[in-house]
């Protein structure tokens, strides 16, 4: 190598460290917060825009293992595929796969909770695998730990089943028996670069959906209590763990916010409905319902002495009844299905909105 050509490369050299610092210098984020160059909003703060030019970003011939592809299922619309995130008072950058590859090479990101845990893991492996969708990839699903890899860039993305986060154990007499102040697996959670926890959607289970028999909370024992008070005890355990066990120079902890269901046109004004053939979001910026869950969530995360970066997609995702599966999830016309969401679709957002906070915290 010659003169010139040495001189050459220090100069590239030179320029791409000055490029990528002039990104950090000019997009600043906090949780909720992030900052364009010229303005600073909550980007969970905004509308749902129709733009026909927003499509998604993948579909079934680019992501073979999407699950809830409603299209696939025989959903006849497609409007609820062409709504963009708006923040009020700026803009956020659109989802880039490769750019997030090239990030996070390397790395190893993991979802912990339940099935709206799950929901958010797929879109997600869908939307890498369709950036370069042309690299060979690992997808192998589980029981408990499912994992999507693309080994060209050495990056997992995994999803580990888990929808109380703290202990259910079984007992002979009793049964299943949850206990509200014990977390015993938290080492399944060390280890991964990013964590994104979740748990809600299951406190609220009763009859044959309810798989637990009593709660428990130190030696008391109750068939029955406030699933909300049992909810943020059970939370409040979570976070503790997270303050003792979570190094946050390692690893970037993250709470997906609370999936609202839509089962009950009452909640937006059209007693009687449900999501089912429903094709646009509720109109407006603000949801008429309050979810209790979300403000317990917050609460928990207020009094954290680890920083733990809520996604705070509640409100937003609450405007969204048009994008659930309802008859449309494989399950045939008599599972109505309003709590969890088509892909693509709305777990995309959610996903983009992680890919900007996670942007000036690589």
């Amino acid at each position: 190598m010659d003169f010139h050509q040495i001189i050459l490369l220090l100069l590239l050299v030179f320029l791409v460290d000055l490029s990528d610092r002039n990104v950090k210098a000019n997009v600043n984020y906090n949780a909720t917060g992030y900052e364009d160059g010229t303005s600073k909003c909550n980007i969970y703060e905004g509308t749902w825009i129709y733009d026909k030019s927003s499509g998604p970003l993948y579909g079934t011939s680019s992501c073979p293992f999407i699950g809830l592809d409603c299209q696939k299922f025989g959903r006849p619309d497609y409007k609820y595929l062409q709504y963009r995130w708006k923040p009020t008072g700026c803009d956020i950058p659109r989802f880039n796969g490769l750019d997030f590859l090239t990030r996070f090479k390397g790395k190893k990101i993991l979802f912990v909770g339940d099935s709206l845990s799950n929901n958010m893991w797929l879109s997600l492996s869908c939307m890498l695998h369709a950036a370069v969708h042309n690299a060979s990839y690992n997808f192998k699903p589980d029981k408990l730990l499912s994992t999507f890899t693309i080994p060209e860039y050495g990056i997992s993305i995994s999803f580990l089943k888990n929808g109380f986060l703290v202990d259910v154990v079984g007992d002979k007499t009793r049964g299943l028996i949850l206990k509200l102040d014990s977390i015993s697996t938290g080492n399944m959670w060390l280890g991964s670069d990013v964590v994104i926890f979740n748990t809600f959607h299951w406190w609220s289970h009763t009859g044959r959906a309810k798989n637990w028999d009593y709660f428990q909370v130190g030696d008391k024992l109750v068939k029955e209590m406030n699933r909300m008070e049992a909810f943020k005890i059970a939370l409040t355990t979570w976070a503790k763990w997270v303050d003792q066990n979570i190094d946050p120079s390692k690893t970037r902890v993250f709470y997906q916010g609370v999936s609202p269901v839509h089962q009950n046109g009452t909640e937006w004004g059209e007693p009687g409905k449900s999501c089912l053939g429903e094709t646009e979001p509720v109109k407006g910026s603000n949801y008429p319902h309050t979810n209790e869950g979300e403000d317990i969530v917050k609460s928990v995360i207020r009094g954290m002495a680890k920083p733990v970066s809520l996604l705070d997609v509640t409100a937003m995702t609450e405007m969204r009844k048009d994008s659930h599966p309802s008859i449309y999830a494989g399950g045939g016309s008599s599972l109505n299905d309003c709590s969890h969401w088509c892909l693509p679709g709305v777990p995309d957002i959610w996903n983009q909105l992680l890919y900007t906070s996670l942007l000036g915290n690589v």
